[in-house]
């Protein structure tokens, strides 16, 4: 048995976290889910992974072949859902290795009998959109860049929110009271008119979307890092460290910015989850991503334009709830976790 004694804090919060069940598996759901996302182009994909045609390899999904290279007349990419290209690449001459879903995010259905959005099928696990794209891709893709537009929004708030608050809490007087004031005021712009304003100026992207919001993000973080720094600035040690002419940036680093990543961490999750609902709700507003992108958000609004095809809002409901519901539950966990009066 393990002797408590000579853990690390490290490792005692780990065990924390290990002992809340419901936050460690959903840590492990979610980890896993996200690394499946992150490989979606060789499960779902409108590309095959491997083609073996006269005697030589092809690998479409890392270079791209012209149709002539199978025996076609076009010097265009070849399309692998076209007959023509299928029967070209049928056995026992050659052989196609595709991917358990042979669509992307972006594939239309063209042989598809029933109209547009169509119900789930066995071509489409989850149906079609209005426009004739497959909603189980789509939801794969959304997800990932969903993720991935919460933990860079998440990064990039966290560092400017440790940076303001940390300058703010350690010198504090006239530094503080006028980072006071400018946050004040700053937060007291309405956000979603910036948005809709920029969105009718500029092309609409991932890029513009994460610095738009990326200007808000920080000041909610800034307030508890502040706090952790007005109060660790007074105590015995960074005095110590101070008479000792220690650099005000080192003991900012080495003895007050540890004691302030609790609330950073315990919010973590949080702060993904609100993220991944900012973006899904300004998607469905249509002042999110450009219409191409795979959108939880965009398939919401397709679910309430067409609200008969229960499939498309019923599918993107349940995967962002999901998805909430494992950041939240990692959270509590997390909160539970670095809580040092907890046994």
């Amino acid at each position: 048995m393990t002797n408590t004694l000579y853990l690390t804090p490290m490792q005692r919060r780990w065990q924390r976290f290990q002992a809340n069940r419901r936050g460690y598996y959903s840590l492990w759901i979610f980890g896993l889910l996200f690394i499946l996302s992150l490989f979606a182009e060789f499960w779902s994909n409108d590309k095959p992974i491997l083609i073996y045609y006269q005697g030589h390899y092809y690998f479409p999904l890392f270079q791209v072949y012209p149709e002539t290279t199978f025996g076609g007349d076009f010097e265009t990419e070849a399309d692998y859902h076209d007959q023509f290209i299928q029967t070209q690449l049928a056995p026992p001459a050659n052989w196609v290795w595709y991917p358990l879903n042979p669509y992307s995010y972006n594939t239309i259905n063209y042989d598809n009998a029933k109209p547009n959005p169509a119900p789930p099928s066995k071509d489409n696990w989850l149906g079609t959109d209005d426009r004739g794209r497959d909603v189980f891709a789509r939801l794969v893709y959304g997800f990932r860049l969903s993720v991935l537009f919460g933990l860079a929004l998440t990064f990039v708030g966290m560092v400017v929110g440790i940076i303001a608050g940390a300058v703010q809490g350690y010198f504090g007087g006239k530094i503080d009271l006028l980072s006071q004031r400018f946050m004040e005021i700053w937060g007291s712009m309405p956000e979603l008119y910036l948005l809709i304003i920029f969105a009718s100026i500029f092309q609409p992207s991932v890029f513009l979307l994460l610095l738009l919001l990326s200007l808000f993000a920080w000041m909610g973080l800034a307030d508890y890092v502040r706090a952790e720094f007005l109060r660790g600035r007074n105590l015995d040690y960074v005095k110590a460290a101070h008479a000792l002419g220690v650099p005000n940036l080192t003991i900012m680093w080495r003895h007050l910015l540890p004691n302030a990543m609790t609330p950073v961490i315990t919010f973590l999750p949080f702060r993904i989850s609100s993220s991944i609902l900012a973006l899904t709700s300004l998607d469905f507003l249509g002042l999110g991503l450009p219409p191409s992108s795979p959108s939880l958000g965009e398939l919401l609004a397709q679910g309430k334009a067409n609200i008969t095809a229960w499939w498309l809002s019923l599918s993107t409901f349940v995967v962002l709830v999901a998805t909430l519901t494992l950041l939240i539950f990692i959270g509590e966990a997390l909160r539970e976790a670095m809580d040092s009066r907890r046994g």
